[in-house]
């Protein structure tokens, strides 16, 4: 058998809106940590419209730092000699004419495009044009299109410049480290595993909570709602993780052929399955259009049809301006009574729960007797925490695998469309509003169809 060639590493990066929101809260962060890892000695190229030059642009990155984890002297001068900067219009043919002088000798290159989904088809013809596509690797940002129609049509353009195999689609919850840890939790347990079926499960929640609003997002948020910002693509990747049978190997492709097998399992969503609420005060938010029916809160239950959890739902809930900021997975195990015990009322169902921020927890609750003579029990939970110190970020660990085209923890085509033809009916036939005070779990009055068996189990405040 022919050993398949390794990928040859990208010779320069360049990133598309270097003056921008999420340039300075993840990717100069994310830089200055590959380059003390080991993981970046190559010219970094920011492009933006932003009526400044070089020397701005590593003020900039400067302040970011100070403000998102601090900054190490010895990496910063070192990511400031690696930094270029082009000042241009992306409409404009000049500004990737100039593009291209600046990459110099760079054969390789991989463009990250941290900008506006409506930007990206003209970056990837502009790159084609001026030569910057040859031999290139692209990152895109989500969210990959608005609906499965428009995410088809993105991929084609994006097919008639890059490969796929050039195509990395990111997803910054794939690159968490407490998502690997739940897979590797997962599949390295036998005991875990001969348990993780409808056979002993009863439900699986997932909640995604913000104690924050949409700031100065107001006219970006309101483009997409909850649903399309966090839950086409964030939870549906968390439920594939959750509900992913074994890779056939450790191969990217074996490991992504698994999480889109699962996507595919999983029914389209129904109005009978679906609550959306607006927190109290969005309309004022600068930015959003007056009357917005665009939502802020989702309760959703998922189905998936498959040998494995037929018949187990998966109930996800995210929302902003709710009392805490934590993501956290319940699994909760169905309750089997044994004539033995003196227990008139059962114990709440075993569970497992996995915070996977701010902090890293992986929890057992588990009964046990209470003291004295009868066999009655109580809830106890079992808790291992782990924080590292210097763990990989999201934005490090997947900017380090696309510079040397490792595509494992990226998103590919068949797994967008999947996840869009998911949730696409509910978008186009959205359900009816119900407003919610912030800093309160949502709507009052909640659908009994989406409320688990034992109910919510609401993240504690860090």
């Amino acid at each position: 058998m022919k050993k398949k060639k390794p990928a040859i590493p990208s010779d320069a990066l360049v990133f598309f809106g270097a003056t921008g929101d999420l340039a300075y809260k993840q990717i100069f962060p994310a830089l200055q940590a590959m380059v003390r890892h080991g993981h970046l000695d190559m010219p970094v190229v920011g492009v933006a419209k932003g009526g400044i030059d070089l020397d701005h642009l590593k003020a900039r990155a400067e302040d970011s730092l100070k403000n998102h984890g601090g900054v190490d002297p010895a990496a910063f001068t070192k990511l400031c000699s690696l930094l270029r900067y082009v000042e241009g219009d992306y409409a404009d043919p000049a500004t990737f004419a100039t593009l291209r002088k600046t990459l110099g000798n760079a054969k390789n290159p991989i463009h990250y495009l941290a900008i506006p989904p409506s930007l990206f088809a003209t970056v990837a013809e502009a790159l084609q044009k001026s030569g910057c596509a040859k031999g290139a690797r692209v990152v895109i940002e989500k969210p990959f299109g608005h609906d499965r129609p428009s995410a088809k049509a993105l991929n084609r353009i994006l097919h008639s410049v890059f490969k796929e195999s050039a195509i990395f689609r990111i997803d910054h919850y794939l690159g968490k480290e407490p998502v690997q840890n739940l897979l590797y939790f997962r599949h390295s347990n036998p005991l875990v595993e001969a348990g993780w079926s409808r056979h002993h499960i009863e439900s699986v929640q997932i909640t995604m909570a913000e104690n924050f609003g949409v700031s100065d997002r107001g006219r970006f948020y309101d483009e997409a709602g909850a649903i399309r910002d966090v839950v086409q693509n964030h939870m549906l990747q968390l439920i594939a993780c959750i509900g992913m049978e074994a890779a056939a190997s450790g191969s990217h492709e074996h490991l992504r052929d698994a999480r889109t097998k699962l996507l595919k399992a999983i029914r389209p969503l129904d109005s009978a399955h679906v609550a959306r609420g607006q927190f109290c005060g969005y309309l004022d938010v600068q930015g959003v259009a007056p009357g917005s029916t665009v939502e802020t809160f989702a309760v959703l239950r998922f189905e998936i049809k498959n040998k494995r959890w037929d018949g187990v739902p998966f109930f996800v809930r995210v929302g902003k301006c709710l009392p805490v900021t934590a993501t956290e997975i319940v699994i909760r195990f169905k309750q089997r009574r044994h004539p033995v015990l003196d227990d008139t009322v059962a114990p709440p169902a075993d569970y497992y729960r996995f915070q996977l921020g701010p902090k890293v927890v992986i929890a057992l609750g588990a009964n046990v007797k209470k003291p004295g003579e009868l066999l009655t029990g109580e809830t106890t939970e079992l808790v291992a925490q782990h924080q590292a110190s210097d763990e990989m970020a999201p934005y490090e660990r997947l900017l380090t695998d696309a510079a040397h085209g490792d595509p494992t923890l990226f998103a590919r085509e068949d797994a967008v469309e999947q996840s869009w033809r998911i949730v696409d009916p509910i978008l186009a036939n959205p359900v009816p509003l119900q407003e919610y005070k912030p800093n309160t779990w949502g709507p009052e009055k909640p659908s009994p169809s989406l409320i688990p068996q034992g109910g919510w189990h609401n993240p504690a405040p860090a």
